[in-house]
């Protein structure tokens, strides 16, 4: 399958000669075998997203040597982009399908969405700090990334407007599930979500919706930032 995000030119390239390029494949190539696939990612289209989106693209110049290293790593405004392996798992987790439309809390870079993007047909996704969802924004429409769409807005509320969603992802720590967010989620969707106080060890929920019951499953323990409100 052509991938849905594809490079438009030579002057999206942020940061890359060739030789570098070759580099970083070798990189991400070891980074599925050895963080994601070892630990029991067996998603084929999983794998294959991990392995197509370029990490070191998403990630500040400054945190280019470690792109593809085996952690988060901060984009600024006290936010991060999430460890590959935590991205691959969020993503598997959900059972992602190429007919799915799927809403992401939590732009950040934008590399979650991109993952998902490779996937499944629609990847809406908010982002509450401005300077992080314009960036995001541009940064897929450079990638060519023309299903996914990106929102400046609270993401507790979600987004009602494209709802019903096949799946969720939320990629800040809430101390509940938000009730708008199970509303939109459709009948037998999932959603992950990290629950817990903020700056303490919270724990990788999953939610199930069936037949209009709630189900939730707590997965393993992970730290991720706090989820931001509005004024």
């Amino acid at each position: 399958m052509k991938s849905p995000c594809l490079i438009l030119g030579a002057a999206l390239l942020l940061v890359a000669a060739a030789p570098e390029d070759v580099h970083y494949d070798a990189r991400r190539e070891a980074m599925v075998k050895s963080q994601i696939a070892a630990r029991g990612v067996t998603d084929p289209a999983v794998l294959r997203a991990m392995a197509t989106v370029k990490r070191h693209l998403f990630v500040p110049e400054a945190y280019l040597a470690d792109a593809y290293g085996d952690r988060p790593l901060p984009i600024g405004y006290g936010q991060t982009i999430s460890q590959p392996y935590i991205v691959a798992y969020m993503t598997e987790i959900i059972r992602p399908r190429s007919e799915h439309r799927v809403l992401e809390i939590g732009a950040g870079s934008g590399y979650q969405a991109a993952i998902l993007a490779e996937i499944v047909q629609k990847v809406c996704t908010i982002e509450i700090i401005p300077e992080l969802g314009n960036a995001a924004r541009e940064r897929l429409r450079k990638l060519g990334c023309q299903n996914v769409e990106v929102r400046i807005a609270d993401g507790y509320d979600g987004w009602p407007e494209q709802a019903p969603f096949d799946a969720i992802v939320v990629t800040a720590a809430a101390e509940h599930v938000p009730p708008p967010l199970l509303k939109q989620l459709k009948d037998g969707g999932r959603m992950i979500i990290p629950v817990g106080s903020p700056f303490l060890v919270q724990t990788l929920t999953l939610v199930e919706k069936k037949g209009g019951r709630i189900t939730t499953n707590q997965l393993m323990p992970v730290r991720f930032v706090p989820f931001r409100r509005g004024p």
